[in-house]
């Protein structure tokens, strides 16, 4: 088993655990309209072309291009009004040359049309005729049959994180139900005599249990499912009927608390033993979070967090979130990260990464464009309201020696 400070950078130990693990194949099929940040297990073909019919982008009237041709207001063309294209029905009468029609966004075009002129570039001449003062092109202001989406194009991927746009493309090709992965079920097992429930008045001495319940909010956020295991004391026996239960059980095991050095912190011995090929990474060069451990036990990821709030938060986002999205087989996406410009000073150790939490002020005149502020909000890390006042996690990188006031950094936001 590796030695403890043998300290890993955060990429490089990620990877290291990453390459056991394969997407879950088991998917389930969701009702569309239910399936919001679910992920695709399937690519989605679609069943027809969108649109269907030719239809109209504006308001105006539907003609033939070649009426219009040479069409200005010091030179109008007329032509004759034939009809008014009914909303959510198909016109009963085609274009024949020098004849238009009615038309309002969303409507469909009458066989002969070929354009639309809009309503802001005609006039009313005499009853039945209008005054055309605008040529228009073949095609314009119009959305032809499948110029969306082709019939069995394929419109979302899978391994798609599925967003509001993806929701409402389902339901414009009628597709009411989707395949989607399973969602990982993610075991929690807080540990430590000090450690009481949130519900329960803490003796002098003792704390109550954060770390389960925000280590659940992000496990649910990334896509994940969780079971508590409740708070476990400090004895092998313990612990390791706890981890042994959550192993068989769970797709994804987070212990929080016992990852140190100390003597009296068994995890990485425990999960050394749980199955091959056990504890894979014990020390992370992170502040904070530096004692974590990443193993996995016959195919189960399970990892080891700090005990301190603010470092198991932190290490969460770094190694939790980016397993679940391995094991829903989720394509890559960006990071939702900010540049912003640093306000004050900040050291740091060469060779270390630190996480900084910050607050992100708008930016003062004259900052190009999407830089705040970043303000940065010291605290211990076991104090878990310093990450709740915050926007971000500033990150300075390994090889600095700390980033000064006014430099821009990147900030990912929480």
């Amino acid at each position: 088993m590796p030695e403890f400070l043998t300290l890993l950078p955060p990429q490089d130990a990620l990877k290291k655990i990453l390459a056991y693990l394969t997407a879950n194949p088991a998917p389930e099929q969701v009702d569309s309209d239910q399936a919001l940040g679910r992920v695709t297990a399937s690519p989605v073909l679609a069943p027809h072309p969108l649109p269907e019919f030719p239809r109209t982008t504006v308001d105006g009237f539907a003609v033939r291009a070649a009426d219009t041709y040479g069409a200005s207001e010091s030179l109008p063309m007329y032509l004759n009004l034939i009809g008014e294209v009914p909303m959510g029905a198909a016109p009963n009468f085609e274009l024949d040359s020098g004849s238009c029609a009615l038309i309002h966004t969303g409507g469909m075009l009458p066989p002969g049309a070929d354009a639309v002129v809009m309503v802001e570039y005609t006039q009313s001449a005499r009853p039945k005729e209008v005054e055309i003062l605008r040529a228009v092109a073949v095609g314009e202001n119009v959305i032809e049959i499948g110029e969306d989406v082709r019939l069995d194009q394929v419109v979302i991927l899978a391994g798609t994180r599925l967003r509001p746009a993806e929701i409402g493309g389902l339901m414009a090709l009628g597709i009411a139900q989707v395949d989607v992965a399973r969602k990982p079920l993610v075991g929690i097992i807080s540990s430590g005599d000090e450690v009481v429930p949130p519900q329960q008045r803490p003796a002098p001495g003792q704390v109550r249990d954060i770390n389960a319940y925000t280590l659940s909010a992000v496990v649910m956020e990334a896509g994940g499912e969780t079971r508590m295991y409740g708070i476990v004391a400090d004895t092998r026996h313990a612990m390791q009927a706890a981890a042994e239960r959550a192993r068989r059980e769970c797709d994804l095991v987070v212990i929080t608390a016992g990852s140190s050095a100390s003597t009296r912190d068994l995890t990485a011995e425990i999960l050394d033993g749980l199955g091959k090929p056990g504890v894979l990474v014990h020390g992370i060069n992170t502040r904070p979070g530096k004692p974590t451990i990443l193993a996995v036990c016959d195919s189960v990821p399970m990892i080891g967090l700090p005990g301190n709030p603010v470092s198991a938060l932190v290490n969460t986002y770094l190694f939790v979130v980016p397993i679940i999205r391995t094991l829903l087989g989720e394509q890559p996406r960006p990071d939702a990260i900010r540049p912003a410009r640093l306000t004050i000073n900040l050291p740091s150790q060469a060779g270390r990464e630190d996480w900084v939490p910050v607050k992100l002020i708008s930016s003062i005149e004259g900052e190009p464009s999407g830089v705040m502020l970043a303000e940065p909000i010291f605290g211990k890390s076991n104090l878990i309201f310093t990450l709740a006042r915050a926007d971000g996690l500033l990150k300075i990188p390994a090889d600095a020696n700390g980033l000064a006031a006014g430099e821009i950094a990147e900030v990912y936001l929480i």
